[in-house]
């Protein structure tokens, strides 16, 4: 009979252990886990968060930021006019609906890439760029590694699936870091709806934005959504709150907008962007040879850095203890470094500010 008793309170207490540790699963991932993710602070390229984020994984048309980049970057002038070939129409997948003959500028074609996602536009951009797809890809894969993006490979400007082109959630963070930092793709990845020109009809065509985290997220301003059937739901997603921009990366995903939702949440409630040093007020002074005047120092730039809540950090500075009598006005002569968690996360040359 005890025994009885005793296995019923085990089984109990089993089951009210697993009730209890799922709550506690569900509590921190309330929503199903990518089979990758990154997410990174943009001006400082911190890592916050990271899962499985060196797997190397299709993502579909995310790539298309790559693309987007490589095209602004190859491009003298956005407004150039492209006349679309029956080369790079009717591609399979997603698509604008170019046809042979139309006309638009690269920056109405690179509209059609980010908000509609168009394949056909990849490849007419391609080609536009670079003569042809193969070339275009080569530049591409330059851009990447440009971005430090090293474990990755692309094979064609829009993601459709080839075993040979995959990146990783950490390499396509890298990627789409490098890309916010453009202004002009900020802007396209920011609008929620773009009316484009085709030139030879003088049509107006309206583009909305396929990415739904501009008007469900706060903050939100960018950047991709992708999917097929081999890579899964997949997003790159970005918001600003308080100072801090953010850039998450989900790879086979379930529920890719609820989950970077959270993700973007965790990060914006965990982290707070920190003013580590303030130019204006840097106040050191040293003393010439014999001590006969002192010297006030100076540091070109303010260093920004999200801290995690109850963070540390450390600043060293490395400076003589005299400078000579013949110094000169902007003369470096130290540096100024800061550590986290025993890293450098900056560092910076001291120079001298002589007021005549």
């Amino acid at each position: 009979m005890k025994n009885k008793l005793l296995n019923v309170f085990v089984v109990i207490f089993c089951a009210f252990l697993s009730v209890f540790t799922y709550n506690r699963l569900i509590e921190a991932n309330a929503y199903t886990l990518s089979e990758a993710e990154a997410v990174f602070e943009v001006s400082s390229g911190r890592n916050l968060y990271c899962h499985n984020e060196n797997a190397r994984l299709p993502m579909a048309s995310t790539t298309k930021i790559l693309t987007a980049l490589t095209v602004i970057n190859n491009c003298k002038d956005l407004n150039d006019v492209v006349c679309v070939t029956d080369k790079t129409v009717g591609v399979e997948g997603s698509s604008v609906y170019l046809k042979a003959g139309d006309k638009f500028t690269v920056i109405d074609l690179l509209y059609g890439l980010m908000l509609r996602s168009g394949n056909d536009c990849a490849e007419t951009l391609a080609v536009y760029i670079s003569g042809s797809i193969d070339k275009f890809v080569e530049k591409m894969n330059e851009e990447a590694r440009a971005c430090g993006a090293n474990n990755s490979n692309f094979k064609n400007p829009h993601g459709l699936p080839d075993n040979d082109h995959y990146t990783t959630a950490e390499d396509l963070v890298k990627i789409a870091i490098a890309a916010m930092k453009n202004e002009v793709f900020k802007k396209i990845v920011s609008s929620t709806s773009y009316t484009a020109m085709e030139l030879s009809e003088g049509r107006k065509i309206l583009w909305t934005n396929k990415n739904k985290m501009l008007k469900e997220y706060d903050g939100a301003n960018g950047v991709k959504t992708g999917y097929t059937v081999k890579a899964g739901r997949c997003l790159v997603s970005s918001a600003m709150r308080n100072g801090m921009e953010v850039v998450c990366v989900v790879l086979d995903s379930p529920e890719m907008f609820e989950r970077s939702k959270e993700l973007l949440d965790n990060a914006f409630n965990s982290f707070t962007m920190t003013k580590i040093i303030d130019a204006e007020k840097f106040d050191y002074c040293l003393p010439t040879d014999g001590n006969e005047r002192f010297i006030k120092l100076k540091i070109d730039e303010d260093f920004y850095y999200p801290l995690k809540n109850g963070e540390t950090y450390e600043v060293e500075l490395s400076l003589p203890e005299k400078l000579p009598i013949s110094v000169k006005n902007s003369q470096t002569v130290g540096d100024i470094k800061i550590f986290c968690k025993k890293q450098l996360i900056f560092s910076e040359k001291i120079y001298t500010l002589i007021v005549e």
